[in-house]
């Protein structure tokens, strides 16, 4: 994804936490919560499940060699070509057998979300949940969250995870934000047809909102409800959240929070530029991708970076976090279930990319 360097640009791995100079700078900001990313530091080890994650957990030099050579190993034997064609092809199909089986009870809800990204909220409401964050339910927000991907799972889905995918989790983090720093990567025709003509109706879901966020990839809806949760409560803001996978998108619309005057849910697939959103293009202040960017082909990525891009106001943030080269679930992969360098099939037939800071960049 070379040309994302062009946006403001913040990465943090927690395995491998190499940090740039960018961040320092961003962290200056008075956007950044109480405790930024990149200065979250174990000091006490009692006090482990404080934040979400840490900064400084670095590997040694063994270990990270000892995780290539795993790497390296598994990935000796590749899918077949016509087989990752299928996975290509039907990647909706896997995603809606997944959510068939496990329906909303695979992924616990994201009570963590406000903490790692304050940014998702308006400005007013961002410094309210401040404050109610300083209360005694903040620390047991906080005591329930480590930063390990598995304890995202419910009791259900942890077993299935292990089984299938194998445990523990390092991720990668990052908000791209900015959108004047992000125009010259999407000045393309592409979609231009689609775009004005929505642009030409008169409403559209949200369209008296004047704060709108869209979460790409929404599952069950994991995000989606504690996000509404707050949106409920502050008057002119709009939810939009997709999910190429219809039985998804059908968790969230039978969900009983799920409520059309706050949020508008829909089966988009963000691979076709040629389909149009419910809404038009530059309306959106944040767009939220959580485990989402690592399920789509790497060749893929950078185009659904700048289509959505194109949906974003000046000044508009892109929020993602995913998973961080040499996770556990990357090691424990066996032989046959590489795609290409990095990149996965599972036993389900989802996919999964594993990043580094470097190749987002």
């Amino acid at each position: 994804m070379g040309s994302l360097n062009k946006m403001n640009f913040i990465t943090r791995l927690s395995a491998l936490c190499l940090r740039k100079s960018k961040m320092q700078q961003r962290h200056q900001s008075s956007r950044r919560p109480a405790v930024p990313l990149g200065s979250r530091i174990l000091t006490d080890p009692s006090k482990v499940f404080e934040h979400n994650m840490w900064d400084h957990m670095q590997w040694s030099q063994e270990e990270e060699e000892n995780a290539k050579e795993k790497a390296a190993e598994n990935s000796l034997v590749k899918v077949q070509w016509e087989d990752q064609d299928k996975y290509e092809r039907e990647a909706s199909k896997y995603w809606n057998e997944f959510y068939k089986t496990h329906k909303n009870n695979f992924f616990k809800d994201r009570n963590w979300l406000f903490l790692e990204f304050p940014e998702i909220l308006p400005e007013k409401r961002r410094e309210e949940l401040k404050t109610e964050q300083r209360s005694s339910e903040h620390t047991k927000i906080n005591s329930t969250n480590s930063f390990s991907h598995k304890n995202e799972t419910s009791e259900e889905g942890e077993k299935y995870w292990k089984k299938n995918y194998g445990g523990g989790s390092t991720s990668v983090q990052g908000y791209v934000y900015n959108k004047k720093q992000a125009k010259s990567l999407t000045d393309n025709p592409q979609g231009k047809n689609c775009g004005e003509e929505l642009g030409r109706l008169q409403s559209f879901p949200g369209s008296d909102a004047t704060y709108r966020i869209l979460e790409v990839g929404c599952g069950a809806g994991n995000s989606v409800f504690p996000i509404l949760k707050v949106l409920c409560n502050t008057p002119g803001t709009f939810l939009y959240c997709c999910d190429f996978a219809s039985g998804a998108v059908e968790l969230v619309k039978s969900h009983s929070s799920y409520n059309s005057a706050w949020c508008s849910a829909f089966v988009h697939d963000v691979c076709d530029d040629a389909l149009p959103y419910p809404f038009p293009d530059e309306i959106l202040d944040v767009i939220l991708l959580v485990f989402v960017l690592s399920t789509i082909h790497p060749d893929r990525m950078q185009g659904v970076v700048n289509r959505l891009a194109k949906l974003l106001k000046p000044g508009g943030m892109l929020l993602f976090r995913d998973y961080g080269r040499y996770d556990t679930t990357q090691l424990r992969f066996k032989k046959g279930h590489c795609l290409s360098e990095n990149f996965y099939v599972r036993g389900d037939g989802t996919r999964v990319y594993f990043f580094t800071k470097d190749c987002k960049q």
